[in-house]
């Protein structure tokens, strides 16, 4: 009797082809591995049944016998005993020099600066982000490999939607340090919005509001029909569930009386006590009754033993302004998206964050909407991230699965005078690749220099440098004359690469953009935030900037043409059209943009007579001893 070959609903035809690939939620306090199983996505279980494995990595000391390293539970257990080589919250490291690190001095644990990068100084020697990650990247992978028995074929592995190029560079070096193949990285919105999406049938604008325990991201949505598109994003990359417990630590030591220099004395071990108390204070409010209800902050901090009493209403207190930033971002994104509160059809809670009641009642408050909480916030991002990897393996025949994303900041090069030319403007869905024409400045010119930048604001000292390379190679010609091609590559994990060609020659060169550490906290929080405060200050600077461009441009070429043909002026018109740049000349020392668009205007049209007599000698000399039938 013959046997039927028999797949799941959803599934490959050829289940015996399935390929073993899986979603990764890399997150600052705990990640998690999912997969699609039996047509539906589940988070993997270790051997102990938990599917949560905490973000830390505890190394040991190989003069006393340790070999390797802890991780998960096991070395979250030991950061009040051996704080030093515990590391948590490496996620916020990851892409980052030290200068860039927030509050890295209040960090139980050692942050060095090794060439332009931060690691992290244990008794096993010094550690990177990446490697970090790439500990806790392997746990995940062979928790999946264990759980089907096989190799594991690749993974997509979710980010914050505001990390820069740095850090997905980063963070797709730490999955090849752990051997993992990565797919995709795909932004935890997004990923939140496939789970959530594909779970319950929706369509419409949905807000993401994303609140992790180290970054804070949210998103507008719109779904439809399977097509996932990002309208709007923002952020704070430095903004997140840890913040929380910090400043509830810090109310905590004000209140029993510490000082701010007894505060900053605090050793790494007490540190790392107060910030676990913390933790579990925050968690506790959470099952409090918020009008008669109180938890017990007890410690032993600065040779002392307290206990203080913590009420709903203080925590809202002592954390109002943190909570303040999101609903700030929340308000910018619905602003770029081009929509009112009202437009909104639902609110995704998304990072264990979110299970804080003041959270739940402030966004709800703001979108005037109770959030939607049925899916576990925990998992709802790795969730999302394994279905899309069982798209990607080819496992699934939901190939109208479509996900248009953005990237968060725009991305353009350098012009003349240190100008801002934006290419792909932010918000652009993404993959993408745009193109923009450019010519050369001098004549003659054979190499050409870009500098690839990027950020909102109009002149390149306000924003962000990510690479620089040379077009060598262009054939001389007159300034303006050649048409050099800048061409803009965006690839779905958000990477960029930049290429330039001449179109003549066709001589090219290109970069893949990978900077060594992306922006700093405060940069990457006040590049929009500069772009709108300073945008009629931007126009005037990019005004004059480009007025005095062209007046150099002006006199550079007037001055070319008296060189050649300077002998077919009579003497006052020459005096006159010296004048002429002589008064263009004062003017652009001056910062006053109409006055030197005036003085250029005013050269051009003195010099009109002039071009007029050069071209008739061109033409002259170019039908100097040929016959009319000739021509």
């Amino acid at each position: 009797m013959a046997l039927l070959q028999i797949s799941e609903p959803g599934q490959s035809h050829d289940p015996h082809q399935r390929r073993v690939a899986v979603g990764i939620d890399l997150g600052t306090t705990h990640s998690l591995v999912a997969a699609v199983r039996h047509g539906v996505a589940e988070c993997l279980p270790a051997a102990d049944g938990r599917v949560i494995l905490p973000s830390v990595v505890r190394y040991l000391d190989p003069a006393q016998g340790g070999s390797g390293r802890q991780i998960g539970y096991e070395a979250l257990a030991a950061q009040v005993s051996d704080p030093a080589n515990t590391v948590s919250s490496v996620k916020r490291l990851m892409g980052r020099s030290r200068s860039q690190v927030a509050d890295v001095n209040k960090l139980p644990y050692s942050v060095l600066d090794e060439n332009g990068m931060a690691v992290v100084d244990t008794v096993a020697g010094r550690k990177t982000p990446m490697e970090v990650s790439a500990e806790i990247l392997a746990t995940l992978r062979f928790r999946a490999e264990d759980s089907f028995d096989d190799e594991l074929y690749g993974a997509v592995i979710t980010v914050p939607a505001y990390f820069d190029d740095a850090q997905r560079q980063a963070t797709k070096d730490a999955a090849q340090l752990a051997g993992i193949n990565v797919l995709r990285l795909i932004n935890e919105p997004t990923a939140a919005a496939i789970a959530y999406g594909l779970d319950n049938g929706s369509e419409g604008v949905y807000a993401i509001y994303d609140l992790g325990g180290g970054t804070f991201d949210v998103s507008i949505l719109r779904l439809t029909q399977g097509v996932f598109e990002v309208m709007a994003t923002g952020g704070d990359s430095a903004l997140g569930g840890d913040d929380y417990d910090q400043a509830l630590g810090a109310w905590v030591l004000a209140e029993q009386g510490l000082s701010a220099e007894a505060i900053a004395a605090l050793s790494p071990g007490e540190r790392a006590a107060l910030h676990a108390e913390a933790r579990r204070c925050k968690e506790a409010l959470t099952d409090v009754d918020p009008a008669s209800g109180q938890v017990m902050f007890q410690a032993q901090i600065a040779a002392r033993s307290f206990c203080q009493a913590v009420t709903p209403a203080q925590f809202d207190a002592c954390t109002a302004t943190l909570t303040t930033r999101t609903i700030s971002a929340a308000r910018k994104v619905l602003r770029d998206a081009g929509l009112s509160k009202e437009e909104v059809k639902g609110v995704v809670m998304v990072g264990g964050s979110t299970r804080m009641p003041v959270i739940r009642r402030t966004v709800g408050d703001f979108f005037g909407q109770e959030p939607l909480t049925n899916l576990n916030p925990d998992e709802v991002v790795a969730l999302g991230a394994a279905i899309q990897a069982n798209a990607l393996a080819g496992n699934s025949r939901d190939g109208d699965i479509l996900l248009l994303d953005v990237i968060p900041l725009s991305l353009g090069i350098e012009t003349m005078g240190g100008l801002v030319e934006r290419i792909v403007p932010r918000n652009s869905p993404i993959p993408t690749a745009l193109a923009q024409d450019f010519t050369t400045y001098q004549d003659g010119q054979t190499a050409l220099a870009l500098h690839v930048v990027q950020g909102e604001r109009d002149l390149v000292a306000d924003c962000r440098s990510l690479a620089r390379f040379v077009l060598r190679g262009i054939p001389p010609m007159a300034a303006g004359a050649a048409r050099i091609r800048v061409s803009f590559t965006v690839d779905a994990d958000g990477l960029l690469s930049v290429s330039a060609k001449e179109q003549g020659s066709g001589v090219e060169s290109r970069v893949d953009v990978k900077p060594a550490y992306g922006l700093s906290d405060e940069q990457i929080a006040a590049m929009l935030q500069d772009s709108f405060a300073t945008a009629q200050q931007d126009m005037q600077a990019r005004a004059l900037v480009e007025a005095r461009v062209d007046a150099d441009r002006m006199v550079a070429a007037t001055h070319s043409a008296l060189a050649a043909d300077a002998d077919l002026l009579e003497p006052e018109e020459r005096t006159s059209i010296d004048e002429l740049i002589t008064e263009l000349q004062a003017s652009a020392l001056g910062d006053d943009a109409a006055a030197i668009e005036a003085a250029t205007q005013a050269l051009a049209k003195g010099t009109e007579a002039f071009a007029a007599m050069r071209m008739n000698r061109g033409i002259q000399q170019a039908l100097a001893g040929r016959k009319l039938e000739d021509v």
